[in-house]
């Protein structure tokens, strides 16, 4: 990988990197960086809401049934994370609406634990850093404008040969947003003690930087 920086000194053995925050604002690329950097797993646990909402859109069923959602969540395995069709405008809907469930959540969260337990790992979503590993010695939460994040959103969509209308991503980004942050349970918010890393006018190399610097600095 160019630009990759040397591990820290610190063993790595069992540590959880926890890398939160909205849709498009990089976070799943810097997660993944970091992963490959330090040697450890990672994880894209947004992939475990998008494959439940998948299996209820596959079934025909309504993303915001607790019920079908909790017992979609339950019966997911690893192939359905590699589904080809987990991105989008109605597989964002669906993720979002399920995420929305206590019980899908609860039902999703062993998961998570399992994965990041077992060997340490580098895990990136909404409220790894506050519900998932709240004891996580490094958490990120990583940020940018709705407008940047709308415009790399659009460019993505192009670059799979999605058409979208850029008003209506802005406008799509904007209410998962709000549903994210209002729900009841584990609504997505920046831990406590989680470093804030904004990528509004950061490239991806700069973003990087700037993400294992933070991270270098926590780890000691």
């Amino acid at each position: 990988m160019s630009g990759a920086q040397p591990a820290p000194a610190r063993s790595l053995a069992g540590v959880v990197i926890a890398v939160d925050g909205p849709a498009a604002a990089g976070k799943g690329t810097l997660a993944r960086r970091l992963a490959e950097s330090l040697g450890l797993p990672y994880l894209d646990t947004g992939l475990l809401y998008r494959a439940t909402g998948r299996r209820l859109l596959d079934e025909g069923a309504d993303p915001a049934d607790p019920a079908r959602a909790e017992a979609a969540a339950r019966a997911l395995t690893p192939e359905d994370l590699r589904r080809p069709d987990l991105r989008g405008p109605a597989a964002d809907r669906a993720a979002s609406a399920v995420a929305a469930i206590p019980a899908v959540r609860a039902a999703l969260l062993d998961w998570q634990r399992d994965f990041g337990r077992t060997h340490g790992a580098v895990l990136d979503g909404r409220d790894i850093g506050t519900v998932v590993f709240p004891e996580a010695p490094v958490k990120l939460f990583v940020t940018a404008s709705d407008e940047e994040r709308a415009r790399r959103r659009w460019l993505e969509l192009r670059g799979r040969g999605v058409e979208a209308d850029p008003a209506q991503v802005l406008a799509e980004l904007r209410a998962r947003d709000a549903q994210d942050a209002s729900r009841a349970t584990a609504p997505m918010k920046p831990a406590g003690d989680a470093l804030l890393l904004d990528t509004t006018a950061l490239d991806a190399e700069a973003a990087f930087a700037a993400a294992w610097a933070l991270v270098r600095e926590r780890l000691g």
